[in-house]
Formats: C-alpha cells, structure tokens, sequence
C-alpha cells in the first residue's frame, strides 16, 4: 500500500530517504513526506500528490540535514489526499513524527480519547492518533522521572502503543529526545531491516535500500525494530528480544531501474522470457524428476490431499483460474478458484486433506493473508507461489515456490503473472509426479515445452508493433469487451482488468459461451471485441464454438480482434484484426496469448497520455483488507 523508509547512519537522511521513496513510489502516490532528526530538533515537509511535489518544495525551501529520518508515500485510505493529510505526522509539540501503512481499526475510539485529553489532531487519519499516543507515552515515562533520551525509550513508548492497537499496521518514528534512533513496528504489514555498514534501514520494500546493502532481516508479526547506526535491536510488542531471520536479496539496482525504457511496465513486459527462464531453472533433480526446493510439505502429506483450493486476488485470481485447468487435468484432483477477499467469509469446507494455494506477488496482499491464516486455523495444509522472498505470506505458509520475477515496480502485473503461471504449472505437475498420475517422463516433457516457452514469448514480443497501432488507433474507443474459452477465458478476464486499471475504460471479459447467456446485447456496430481462440489441435470442438461465437458478433457489426495461433486459417476470413501467436500446447496457450494484450493496454494507455506506471486510485500492493 504505502511506501516507508527509515534511515540511522552516516549520509545525509534526507538523500537516502528521498532516493527510497522513489524506488517506493509504485506503493502510493497521493502523497509524500519527510522528517529528519538533527540538533534537537525535528524538521519535516510533505505535500499532497506525487513525490515530485516534495522534492521541488525541498529544492526550494531551506535545507533538511540530519543523519536520522523517515519518509513515506501514501495511498489514502483515511482522509482525502491533502497536505495535511499526507504523513509523516506529529505530535502536539514537534517532538516526534510517524509514518504508517496500514489500517488502524480502532482509531475513532483512540482519536476520542486523545481529542478529550487536549491534543490537537490535524489531519482525517488514523495514523495521526498514533503520534499523540506516543506522545502520551513519552510524557508518561517523563512524569515517573524516567530518562526520555536514554537509548530505547522510543521503542519502548512503540511497544506500549502497539499493544492498543487494532488492525494491520506498519509504524515508522523518529523523536529528538531519541534522536539517534528510528523504530519500526508490524503487524499484518510489511516492514524489512537493511543492514548495512556504519548505516541502517527500515523500509516496506528492500527496493529502497538496495543501493547501499544487499543485506535484510525479516521483521515478524507484532514485533518492534530499532535502527541506529550502529546496530539493530528487534523484540516483541511485550519487549522480549526476537530472533531473527536475516536473508540476502539476489538482484541489484539495476532491475530496479527503467533501462532507457519510458516506463517500467514496458520493461517489465520485455522481461518476460528472462523471468520465465529464471522460474524454471534448476526445477529437473539429478534423479530426472521434478523438484522443488522450497517444497517443505512431505510427499507422504501431498499424496494424501484430496481437494485443492487456490486463493488469490485481482491478476493472481486470473492465474489460478489457469491453474486449475492444469491441476484438474495432469493431477485429477478437484480444484476450486476462490476470491481470497471472500474465502473465509463464506465459512469453506477445509481439512487436512485440503491443500491451500495462495497466489501473491507481493506476498503482502492483505486479503490473501487472513486466507492462508483462516486455511491454516483449519489445520489445512497451505502453500504459496510469491515472487517476494521473506514476504509475509510464504513466511505463514507451509511451503513456497518463488516466482523469481525480479522486482516488478509498474502497479499493472506482466511478468508477475506469466511466473505466477510457471509457478502453478511446476506445483501441478509436482503433485501429478509424487501421485503418480503422470509418470516421471511425462512431467519431464511438459517440463521441457515450458523450457520453450521464453522463446516463443520473445517470438511475440517481437511482432507487436501492428498491436500498438491497434491500440493508438482505438484510443477514443469508450468500451472494449473480450471473449475466451477454456484457459482463454481467464486470459480474456485479464485483458480486460488491465485495460480497466492503465486506460480507465469500460472493459468486461466473458466466457465465449456465455455470450448468448446476456452478454451479447452489448453488441453494436463497430464496438471492438477481442477473441482468445484456442488451438485448433487441442481442443477442436472449442475452436468450432467460438468461430462460431465470432460470427454472431460479426453479424450485429462488431469489430472482431482475434488472437489466434500461427496456421489458423480457419479464423482468419471472420477476423478485422489477426494477431497471430506461436503455436504451444494448450494449456500453456495462455503464457503468448496474454502478452499482445498487455501490450495493447499499455500502448492504448499511453496513447490517453496515462501514467501506466501509476494509474489512479491504485497501488502495487494492497495491505489491507
């Protein structure tokens, strides 16, 4: 959701916080601040909209030294996108400042409370309660003759505070009666330790401190951090030390940045057959059978499952709508596709024979957390497929298989979800392997056509420019509708989320044969409409439907886009618009069909002078339910 960095070191805080924040920025960007530590004194600045915003406000005001500070990026949750509004808050004197990300569910009962105590409250958030209850805090330990400027005094106000806490949150604060120190609290929220030499970092993302260390410590659940300069203390909401987890991120800067491209989706969607690669390597053991390193869960358990039930949210929903095809097909275990916001609220049938998947990007996704943690409450076993290592959701699971998509900044997901999609197809074939409903040989084979596939996606890549003018040229288009059947279905579901999050339009995506079910009143002259066709090797009889689905909208005058593959003639004559794909195995099918439709949605986007990086009303990651 929001975006936090901390810093206690040797640098100027103010060009380490700033340099994070922009690393951060794909985590909310209706507001930006910072506040700085130095001489007694605590200076701060922030201003409502993007970070560019601040950072002219600070070019153009006094300077902030300082060697300790915080910043943060928000997406609003409580209170519109103001400057008051935009955090850090303080306290009633200006001696503390705070950030959070998160939602504190109990804050109308605290803010009351500090409202009829005398504090002076600014801003519609939640999170200002929490700088007066800090306060509060100090002012408490000053008025039993407790030292305030002793070394832990602020995290033990954080600790104290946090126990009265309802909610999900991550706090960040700085105070000068403290002044060396910045402390971070969780819970339900993400919040990483960077450890680097004579400096260190707290941040919701290791892509703020990826410039200066490599090195990070997860923070676990309900656990307050300190940072000095020379040292990290990490403990438990009750102030007993935790042990912890520390863990080195294996990309540099450089991923993290554009590579000359305009934006970082744009890269991120040429990354895709590098991304693939990354998630199949070293998948094939010395023995020729599948494996998975990060399998934790024994064959024996697997063996025993009976029903799978894969939860995610948004484009993870989309491939595991995907996954279920597979898993159904090379496994012939029934496989249910929930809504993780809506998984636990309808009181699921789930047993130690259920295995839980829970698809994440993130690994923060608030919804799909309480899944895994409700899954888990009934002895369900759980795995996660993440691209994030120490992320909150693998750490709660009883196994992961990390996506290796590398840092995926642009909100819209591209390479994200064609991993997410290996990652299924690796944990389906796995379970059709140990249950021996495909034999070693077999898994081997689809294993290899995976291998094919970063090809066949650079294959695409290369052919897109009759896409982008497709997309320029539909640009004042107001509607788009997109049809698939079987796994073309939940590419089609895709196209369309896409297409709603980068160009703001009104776009559905339906099962092809729903078509005459509703859907196909919507149907008028000229009205562009995009056909994932499958192939017509795999599934003949399908490819029959929906040529035949082709030709009901052709007859009320719609404009026909359609993704077919290489050779099929058959399509072609009822095709405006024929974007051709190699030719894959079926349920591989969706890895090269969903890519000209990111590319569409980006170019369109564009083409609407749009921030694809950073759409309205949207963040990467979203940390509360």
């Amino acid at each position: 959701m929001c975006g936090i960095v901390g810093y206690a070191g040797h640098r100027q805080a103010a060009d380490v916080v700033i340099e994070g924040l922009r690393r951060l920025e794909y985590r909310g960007y209706d507001s930006a601040g910072i506040a700085v530590v130095e001489d007694g004194k605590l200076r701060s600045a922030k201003r409502a909209g993007k970070l560019v915003n601040l950072v002219e406000a600070l070019a153009e005001g006094a300077p902030l030294p300082g060697r300790v500070g915080v910043g943060h990026t928000r997406w609003a949750t409580h209170g519109p996108p103001t400057d008051p509004n935009a955090h850090p808050h303080t306290d009633c004197n200006g001696h503390l400042a705070v950030v959070h990300n998160g939602i504190i569910e109990n804050f109308a009962a605290l803010r009351a409370e500090a409202a009829a105590a005398g504090h002076e409250l600014a801003s519609d958030t939640d999170t200002e309660v929490v700088a007066h209850l800090l306060e509060a805090e100090m002012a408490a330990a000053d008025a039993d003759g407790t030292q305030l400027a002793r070394p832990g005094s602020l995290a033990e106000a954080m600790r104290r505070v946090c126990r009265r806490l309802e909610g999900a949150f991550t706090l960040v604060a700085v105070d000068i009666r403290d002044p060396g120190a910045v402390v971070g609290a969780r819970r339900n929220s993400p919040l990483v330790i960077g450890c680097g030499e004579g400096e260190n970092f707290l941040a919701s993302d290791v892509a703020a401190f990826i410039a200066y260390t490599r090195r990070a410590v997860e923070l676990g659940q309900d656990q307050v951090a300190e940072i000095r300069a020379d040292g990290v203390t990490v403990t438990g909401f009750d102030g007993v030390p935790a042990r912890v987890t520390g863990y080195r991120v294996d990309w540099d800067v450089s991923a993290a940045e554009k590579a000359g491209y305009e934006y970082f989706m744009l890269k991120e969607i040429a990354e895709q057959p590098r991304a693939i690669a990354d998630t199949l390597l070293g998948r094939i053991g010395a023995d020729g059978n599948l494996t998975l390193d990060e399998m934790r869960l024994p064959a024996d358990e697997l063996r025993e499952i009976d029903k799978i039930v894969v939860v995610a949210c948004g484009t993870a929903y989309h491939a595991g709508m995907i996954a279920k095809y597979a898993i159904e097909h090379w496994c012939r275990i029934p496989c249910e596709v929930e809504l993780a916001s809506e998984f636990r609220y309808r009181d699921p049938i789930l047993t130690r024979s259920t295995l839980v998947i829970a698809i994440s990007q993130s690994g923060e996704t608030m919804d799909t957390l309480m899944a895994v943690r409700h899954a888990r409450e009934q002895r369900s076993r759980v795995l996660a497929i993440c691209n994030v290592n120490g992320s909150s959701i693998p750490r709660e699971c009883d196994a992961v298989l990390y996506t290796r998509a590398g840092p995926e900044i642009a909100v819209a997901s591209t390479k994200a979800f064609l991993t997410q999609l290996v990652g299924c197809y690796l944990v389906a074939l796995y379970l059709a392997q140990l249950r021996g409903t495909k034999y070693g040989d077999e898994a081997r084979d689809v294993v290899s056509q995976l291998a094919q596939m970063p090809n066949a996606v650079d294959v695409v890549l290369e052919t897109m420019e009759p896409v982008r003018a497709l997309a320029r040229e539909l640009a004042s288009e107001g509607c788009v509708l997109f049809l698939g059947r079987h796994v073309g279905f939940p590419v089609a579901l895709e196209g369309a989320l896409k297409l709603k999050e980068l160009a703001y339009m009104h776009a559905e995506g339906f099962a092809a044969g729903e078509l005459k079910h509703g859907p196909i009143a919507l149907i008028e002259g000229g009205l562009p409409v995009v056909v994932v066709v499958p192939s017509p090797g795999g599934r003949e009889v399908l490819h029959d439907k929906i040529v035949s689905n082709i030709q009901e909208i052709r007859a009320r005058g719609a404009r026909v886009i359609v993704i077919a593959e290489e050779g099929d003639h058959e399509v072609k004559p009822y095709a405006d618009t024929l974007i051709e794909v190699p030719h894959v195995p079926t349920l591989l099918q969706p890895l090269v069909t969903t890519v000209p439709l990111q590319v569409f949605a980006c170019e369109l986007a564009t083409a609407k002078g749009h921030d694809v990086d950073q759409p309205r009303n949207l963040a990467k990651s979203v940390t509360v339910e």
